[in-house]
């Protein structure tokens, strides 16, 4: 490969909470480390649909994930199939729904929650959790700092070519307490800082990092229609790569193609979205 590369995908965060909120992610743009652009999510603006359209790199019409109830293994090529087929290794460290649209369906508790596959076509080093039993009430997600953590025991352990990590803290306190509201703003802090430390120590084993959301969230915690609120978030890169004006907005289907450019892996005859990077 000709490069490694790490996904950060924090669910739920609107541009104007990154902007605002995010004052580690900040602090690096204003030092030159870092490179901000809005992102602009695909329709519907669910999880799981932009989850599928973030690495296949088209739109839920074609792929065909509605919604959150409609999982299911997808049949177009992905990040992770390009990277195998370019003899690189890839990880996972996110909800369920990766594994199942990229890897098996239905996700088995116990076979799926954890597993080591070096000859997969697909992700090779995966560890999921479920949330099983979410809502307002309990969240049921896992800290983020161990996810962080984790996806660095792989990348040190297996050598990863490519990571995807996917928390989705954030996504459930938009839900559970709105967004104009004290524990918003903390959860967004608390976030940062989690993150914080591990951007380096992945620059320092050569990692180029992109972090961003899958959607954002509205005044009420909602996503899944057009508002800018809901659709659009930012893009945070770490790397050596030329980019775009800073006032371009990108399109969510060129991530796909503009990460396995970045990584020397071909890019799917599928994804039509031409790379931001360069």
């Amino acid at each position: 490969m000709d490069r490694k590369l790490l996904l950060i995908i924090l669910d739920g965060v609107p541009w104007r909470n990154f902007r605002r909120l995010f004052g580690n992610l900040e602090g690096w743009v204003d030092s030159g480390e870092a490179r901000v652009w809005k992102l602009r999510a695909v329709l519907p603006s669910t999880s799981a649909s932009c989850y599928a359209s973030i690495h296949t790199g088209v739109t839920p019409q074609e792929h065909g994930c509605t919604g959150n109830g409609n999982v299911f293994r997808l049949g177009h090529k992905d990040v992770f199939s390009q990277v195998r087929e370019a003899g690189g290794v890839t990880g996972a460290v996110t909800h369920s729904y990766w594994s199942q649209f990229f890897n098996r369906h239905p996700f088995d508790y116990v076979r799926d929650i954890e597993y080591d596959e070096p000859e997969s076509k697909t992700i090779n080093h995966g560890r999921f959790h479920t949330m099983t039993g979410y809502g307002k009430a309990n969240q049921m997600t896992p800290s983020d700092v161990d996810l962080y953590a984790t996806l660095t025991n792989l990348c040190l352990r297996h050598g990863l070519d490519y990571g995807l990590l996917h928390a989705c803290t954030l996504d459930s306190m938009g839900h559970r307490f709105y967004h104009d509201c004290e524990e918003m703003d903390h959860a967004c802090f608390v976030a940062d800082e989690m993150l914080a430390p591990f951007i380096p120590r992945w620059r320092q084993l050569g990692y180029e990092v992109i972090v961003t959301a899958d959607h954002g969230q509205d005044e009420r915690g909602h996503h899944g229609g057009r508002s800018p609120l809901q659709q659009e978030t930012a893009l945070y890169y770490f790397g050596d790569a030329e980019g775009p004006e800073v006032d371009t907005v990108i399109d969510q289907l060129r991530l796909a193609p503009t990460i396995l450019n970045r990584m020397g892996a071909p890019i799917a005859e599928t994804m039509k979205a031409q790379p931001f990077l360069k």
